[in-house]
């Protein structure tokens, strides 16, 4: 993230690995949707690519998927300051400038498509940071891993992620589940040593 901060999709990393959403949900993220006062997103689509019609906005993809997200303050001051250099933006690309209300759209205010994401941005941050290549998706593991290694109840971890079902949830980040199982065993040790 340190080295994210200069990139213009700096918030969308951000978002990324404090809500755990899904790369197309991120997409087809509208500033409608967004409520920075009440420090909340609302997701209600995701953007797509579909074989032979192109990008499409369509339902998230499960029923559970259409949520509310509570935003850390973190990501609330990040997205001020997206929302003002994407201002900045559209008064310079002038009449070429395409309204979708998108809080990530191309140059144009066009949908992104994700290749020129990875290929132009996420990629070369990885490798100027030292870090191994990894999937765009892998930032969504990491927001559910960090959620659940700071101790966030597990159906906080899904209800963020719009899991279906928890058992997905658990299933999918029980690596994590060890080092809980520890910090759940020094509990009572805590406690009973006051006694």
């Amino acid at each position: 993230m340190e080295v994210a901060k200069q990139d213009r999709l700096y918030a969308l990393y951000a978002l990324a690995l404090t809500t755990g959403m899904r790369q197309g949900e991120l997409l087809g993220l509208r500033w409608a949707d967004v409520d920075l006062d009440r420090a909340t997103v609302h997701v209600r689509q995701q953007l797509r690519r579909l074989k032979g019609e192109g990008m499409h906005f369509s339902e998230p993809k499960t029923a559970r998927g259409r949520r509310t997200i509570a935003l850390p303050d973190m990501a609330i001051d990040v997205l001020k300051l997206h929302r003002k250099a994407q201002l900045e933006a559209r008064l310079a690309a002038g009449s070429l400038w395409q309204d979708y209300d998108l809080v990530f759209p191309n140059q144009t205010g066009k949908p992104m498509e994700r290749q020129n994401i990875n290929r132009r941005s996420f990629l070369p941050l990885l490798d100027k940071a030292g870090l191994p290549r990894i999937r765009f998706h892998d930032l969504r593991h990491s927001a559910a891993t960090l959620l659940l290694a700071q101790g966030v109840h597990p159906k906080v971890v899904q209800e963020r992620l719009g899991h279906s079902q928890i058992s997905l949830t658990m299933d999918t980040y029980s690596h994590v589940l060890p080092d809980m199982q520890q910090e759940a065993a020094r509990k009572p040790d805590a406690f009973f040593s006051t006694i």
